[in-house]
């Protein structure tokens, strides 16, 4: 498993202004709806339910929110660089511009775990990050999210 196969181009997106958690959470759906055919309200649900748990801000201006979702084949991606910080709740308390969401089949088992580390390993690693916050180009941030040659096998 590595990133590109979990993140499509078209997932990748530069945000000039989310308001809120909970407006972010929106544009995640509308993502998921429009790139992957995912149901926009459900995913939005699943991502609130989740977060209701604990907050997926991992510090470091990094959040990974993720979710179970019936109907999906296979786990998938979603990127965001937030031109402003958004305050999300983070462990460290620093508001957030960074956003990977993950979505995983319901029944996934392993797969959501093994995506999720590899993404959390994608995003703790700094020289990724500032390359991320220097580039406004989905494109170019794909790009950079798809070179890390983190793998990870069954």
């Amino acid at each position: 498993m590595d990133l590109s196969s979990l993140l499509k181009p078209q997932a990748v997106k530069v945000i000039g202004h989310a308001t809120s958690k909970k407006r972010l959470f929106q544009d995640l759906g509308d993502i998921a709806r429009d790139v992957y055919g995912m149901d926009a309200s459900d995913t939005v649900d699943a991502l609130q339910e989740r977060e209701s748990l604990g907050p997926t801000g991992v510090g470091h201006g990094v959040a990974l929110p993720h979710a179970r979702l019936h109907g999906l084949d296979a786990v998938v991606g979603i990127f965001l660089r937030l031109e402003r910080p958004l305050d999300f709740d983070a462990v460290d308390r620093q508001p957030v511009d960074l956003v990977f969401a993950l979505f995983a089949p319901k029944d996934s088992g392993v797969d959501h775990l093994k995506a999720l580390a590899l993404v959390s390993r994608t995003m703790r690693d700094a020289d990724v990050c500032a390359k991320l916050r220097a580039n406004a180009d989905p494109a170019a941030l794909h790009a950079v999210l798809t070179e890390t040659r983190s793998i990870i096998t069954v």
